[in-house]
């Protein structure tokens, strides 16, 4: 495949500094322990990293309120080291992803607070949705929108003393971007110079549907089709604005795109717009076979027509763990339903986890790993003192939040806070120590090892499409190159392994008749 289109199928792996590495001891993530961690994710063999939002931020969601694109944040260290982290992991062979939140700033921009000095009808407030509230003294939110937080008891509108009301999709810390206006496109625009010109080879879209809304912003009940904030027909102009940009650079774009309707979802993919988006359909799916059968299949369709590669994860830093979730009675993942105490058998997790490692590896497009899948690491279930996710907040409580997915990497079984730094920012569990990278180097049967041995022959499955296979109803078998196949059984009893000449990985051990036992995957060359 040509350099240049490295991305059609590439492994990712997401880095979320703040709970990668410490490298000063303050147990807070950052770029210089990124950097000592550098030959540890060339020798995983992944093709680039995707970086979570690392610019200057209140840290009100995580680094999704950004208030300064241009500078990093000083807890995880400075532009400079930006710079050299990009040129050495590209010395290395590995890319760098830069993540974007265009829908929103932090309430610490200079833009809004420029806005708030302003006062209403200025200039400054058109950078923004500030509008006047209904009911008599202008005491009620100007329409009635849903927070974007899934199950969030709080209003989108925040009142000032001067009697504006301002729009936030998120939290009142992330006021929403007017992007009918010139200068918040120009703005962006440069952004994306500004990083590619400092080497970075993609982009990730925060919340990609979201930017355009409709000028009247009318209720969400009333509202005539299309929808007023998601899914915009405006915003193609936009991507297609924003491609020009990167084209000037190589540079390459992923969106994160949650749309049901999968016409829609691949207008973003056209030759002129994104180059990739994420795959929600195949990450929320159940562990069952013809549930996956069929998103892989609408996937790989949706895709087809514009000629875009498709992506494969299996979580990110929003995401309930693989190894908890696939332990669940419920192994689907669906926001509104995360609950505190949910029981999961993590042997029967990690079983199936590791089977669906060699699944979305060996689909056809690029793969995502956020870090940590390849140590296996479950999710957490943090006190609730400790929590700081809004998402907790925000629904009163009731909802755990995403921080049991954030939890520090345990880097080292022997050493304080298993190698992380300093005492981190959020508790690791008991037993922590025992997923640690050095302990797993050392094990060929570890995840690790898994991960490492998977990636490395994943080549073996060339660049053609997908072919199925015949195979019982429980499992799924496939072929890409010539006599390379990838067989899942999913059913609850062993299964007959196709004839072939050689086993080239298994997720798991035979059984004791050579059969495929449950919730395992091989790789097979005939």
């Amino acid at each position: 495949m040509a350099q240049q289109d490295w991305w059609r199928s590439a492994v990712i792996y997401q880095v979320y500094v703040r709970s990668f590495a410490d490298g000063d001891g303050d147990g807070t993530g950052d770029l210089a322990g990124v950097r000592a961690r550098l030959p540890y994710l060339a020798e995983l063999g992944v093709d680039a990293l995707w970086f979570n939002p690392w610019y200057l931020s209140p840290m009100k969601d995580g680094g999704y309120d950004v208030a300064d694109y241009r500078a990093i944040d000083p807890s995880f260290g400075t532009l400079a080291e930006a710079e050299k982290l990009i040129a050495e992991a590209r010395e290395l062979g590995i890319r760098t992803i830069v993540d974007i939140v265009p829908n929103h700033v932090s309430d610490q921009h200079p833009w809004f607070q420029a806005a708030l000095k302003a006062g209403p009808g200025s200039p400054e407030r058109e950078l923004f949705h500030f509008r006047r509230g209904r009911g008599l003294h202008g005491e009620l939110p100007p329409n009635d929108w849903p927070s974007q937080f899934v199950g969030s008891t709080q209003p989108v509108w925040t009142r000032l003393p001067d009697g504006d009301w301002y729009l936030h999709l998120f939290t009142p810390e992330q006021p929403d971007l007017n992007w009918a206006h010139p200068a918040v496109r120009q703005e962006h625009e440069d952004i994306l110079r500004f990083w590619f010109e400092r080497g970075v080879a993609g982009v990730r879209i925060d919340s990609a549907a979201l930017l355009a809304k409709d000028p009247d912003l009318p209720d969400l009940a009333t509202a005539p089709h299309p929808h007023p904030f998601v899914d915009r027909d405006e915003l193609h102009d936009i991507y297609r604005s924003w491609r020009a940009v990167a084209d000037e650079y190589g540079g390459v774009f992923v969106g994160e795109v949650w749309l049901p309707d999968t016409e829609r979802f691949a207008r973003y993919l056209r030759p002129d717009e994104l180059h990739t988006a994420f795959n929600f359909s195949f990450l929320s799916c159940p562990w069952d076979a013809e549930r996956l059968r069929t998103s892989i299949r609408t996937t790989l369709a949706e895709h087809a027509p514009v000629g875009a590669p498709a992506t494969w994860v299996l979580c990110n830093h929003d995401i309930t763990r693989t190894v908890t979730r696939y332990g669940r009675t419920d192994t689907g993942f669906d926001f509104a339903a995360k609950a505190f105490g949910t029981p999961s058998d993590l042997a029967l997790g990690t079983r199936r986890a590791r089977a669906a490692a060699l699944l979305s590896l060996a689909l056809p497009g690029a793969v995502y790993v956020y870090q940590g899948e390849e140590l296996g690491l479950p999710e957490a279930e943090i006190p609730r003192e400790r929590i700081e996710d809004p998402m907790h907040f925000r629904s009163g409580g009731a909802d755990p939040g995403r921080d049991g997915c954030r939890v520090p990497l345990p880097w080292t079984a022997d050493a304080p806070h298993a190698g992380f730094g300093g005492e981190p920012w959020l508790p690791q569990p008991d037993g922590w120590a025992a997923y640690a990278a050095d302990r797993q180097a050392a094990d060929p049967a570890s995840m690790l090892a898994l991960y490492r041995q998977a990636i490395r022959l994943r080549p073996v499955f060339g660049h053609g499409p997908l072919t199925w296979l015949p195979a019982p109803e429980d499992v799924l078998a496939f072929t890409r190159a010539d006599g390379v196949r990838c067989v899942v059984n999913l059913g609850t009893a062993s299964v007959e392994l196709p004839d072939h000449a050689e086993l080239l990985l298994a997720s798991g051990p035979l059984d004791d008749g050579g059969r495929l036992p449950e919730d395992t995957a091989v790789w097979l060359r005939s």
